[in-house]
């Protein structure tokens, strides 16, 4: 089968598409034909062994995915397509399925072919949706879905998205509004418009207006981009207030120690749950969330899709289609 790979970490030119031997599925696995599969910032960020967070992330992450060269060649989490074989203990999927869902850092989706366990995160497609829709779920729907209800938002709270028009942005908007939420996102004024269709109350332009010096406070703030700080946002928190990260070692370390002021935390929520597919498939049925698509890309122009979502300029996902 074809895949595309890596064996060196570098920018985006290090990828190439290649022959490879195709995945033979274990008993409680599926073999998937892979129809789309989004390109994400964590592919970009583990081909370039996190560079750009430093020696100290770099070198974990080296550590993890490889330390010279990268343990697994093929990246990519996040996918649709159709059910091509079931090994002999799976009774949830059969050959023909059309599916959705992601690999987490086990990547592999940027293939032809793809074997998941059948009992983690996947699921039949949303009905109506198409194969790129599909592919386009998870990416942003599990990293926000994770954190925004593990700060458990009640109704009516006030809950800033940083960082609203990616992936993760706008489904953090759509999701917290599912919760509940008054919600206030943060991006450029080009894409006011865009989130007040997935539900913002509030929108504000970063360029022209630092939303920690304009005397608001929040219940929750969700940094969907990793550019901001506890520190920085601290003061723009309720007594009790949650903030959010995404992203830098950093907050690891404020999410595992008590921060003793005025009752404030940060959580740093990365495990996902086994339903969390089933869970977004079910607010896309209910018409309470849809995936934003950026550009989608044919399979053999890898290179410029994976440098498109390098400038960090996507607004929502960008799909490679497969099949």
């Amino acid at each position: 089968m074809r895949a595309v790979v890596y064996d060196r970490y570098g920018p985006a030119d290090v990828l190439h598409i290649a022959e490879v031997p195709r995945p033979t599925p274990k008993p409680d696995e599926v073999l998937i034909k892979v129809h789309a599969a989004a390109v994400t910032r964590a592919d970009g960020e583990t081909r370039s062994a996190n560079r750009r967070s430093g020696r100290v992330v770099s070198t974990i992450s080296r550590l993890v995915f490889g330390f010279r060269t990268p343990r697994q060649p093929i990246l990519g989490k996040d996918f649709s397509g159709e059910v091509a074989e079931a090994g002999s203990e799976v009774a949830q999927f059969k050959v023909g399925d059309q599916v959705f869902g992601s690999t987490g850092f086990r990547f592999g989706a940027h293939a032809e072919y793809l074997t998941v366990k059948a009992a983690r995160y996947v699921a039949t497609m949303p009905k109506g949706a198409s194969f790129v829709e599909a592919a386009a779920v998870t990416d942003g729907g599990i990293y926000a879905l994770t954190p925004l209800r593990g700060a458990h938002i009640k109704k009516g709270q006030k809950v800033l998205v940083y960082g609203a028009s990616g992936a993760i942005g706008t489904s953090g908007v759509q999701l917290a509004r599912h919760f509940g939420a008054e919600v206030t996102a943060v991006c450029q004024t080009r894409h006011f418009d865009l989130m007040k269709s997935l539900g913002a109350d509030h929108l504000i332009d970063y360029t022209l207006e630092d939303f920690t010096k304009n005397g608001e406070l929040y219940d929750v703030i969700f940094d969907a981009v990793g550019k901001h700080s506890f520190r920085r946002c601290e003061g723009s928190l309720k007594q009790g207030g949650t903030y959010l990260p995404t992203d830098k070692f950093e907050n690891v370390v404020l999410a595992l120690r008590p921060l003793p002021r005025d009752g404030k935390t940060v959580k740093f929520l990365v495990a996902a749950q086994r339903d969390d597919v089933q869970f977004l498939k079910g607010l896309i049925e209910a018409g309470e969330f849809r995936p934003v698509i950026d550009r989608t890309y044919a399979f053999e122009d890898v290179v410029e899709a994976a440098r498109y979502v390098d400038t960090e300029q996507k607004v929502g996902n960008v799909i490679l289609n497969i099949a």
